[in-house]
């Protein structure tokens, strides 16, 4: 069974009413997942989350912010690998243009 992918919106994960698959464009017959459709209430609850997100990490701490998103890169490097594939597999490209 295809995994089904849902959006996270002020930190929780919401379905929408819908899926559609993303598909393998090198092989059609490689679905990667199946993204939940948000619709207009679920995109104005996400800009509502952000914009009241938004003052504290503006004017927060510097380097909590590079701390956090030093972090990030750390956890991307490390999964390299994985998310080149994934990458590769839904782009079309090759797993080195997907690790790059």
């Amino acid at each position: 069974m295809t995994q089904k992918h849902d959006n996270f919106i002020n930190g929780q994960w919401v379905a929408g009413a819908t899926y559609a698959p993303n598909i393998n464009p090198s092989n059609l017959g490689d679905v990667i997942g199946e993204y939940t459709q948000g619709d207009a209430a679920q995109l104005d609850a996400a800009v509502q989350a952000a914009q009241a997100a938004f003052p504290a990490w503006s004017t927060g701490n510097v380097q909590a912010r590079a701390d956090a998103l030093d972090k990030i890169g750390t956890e991307i490097l490390a999964r390299r690998e994985e998310l080149g594939t994934l990458l590769a597999r839904e782009e079309g490209k090759t797993k080195p243009e997907g690790i790059g």
